[in-house]
């Protein structure tokens, strides 16, 4: 089982900007530079989520299929590669697959006024 070990707390780590993500999309990213992306921002509309790049189906096999394909067709959920899993995306549940019931791993993001994406813990 990979587990993936990050700093409880970054100091003002960027991201992205809120423009650098499509409306509906979502991006990985790799703050720890582990070779992978350990995290993900959703963005839908204003609202913006992150996640630990973990499925808690299957331990911790990474959600996309190829860079940054988190979403389905129509970018209303989550969805896992690995078994088609599905999560709500403002709260992590898993709707639809063998973790039903189970959520993704929150972290916590901030935008600032500029738009910025911070990581503030993971």
């Amino acid at each position: 089982m990979h587990r993936t070990v990050m700093p409880k707390r970054f100091t003002s780590m960027r991201l992205a900007n809120v423009a650098d993500l499509p409306d509906p999309g979502a991006r990985g990213f790799d703050p720890c530079e582990e070779g992978r992306d350990t995290l993900f921002v959703v963005r839908r509309g204003e609202v913006l989520r992150a996640y630990r790049d973990a499925c808690p189906h299957f331990g911790g096999t990474p959600m996309a299929w190829r860079k940054d394909a988190y979403l389905n067709g129509d970018g209303t959920r989550i969805v896992c590669h690995a078994h088609g899993a599905q999560f709500d995306i403002a709260s992590g549940e898993c709707l639809l697959g063998p973790c039903l019931g189970q959520r993704l791993t929150p972290v916590e993001i901030e935008v600032t006024s500029g738009g910025e994406i911070v990581l503030i813990s993971a």
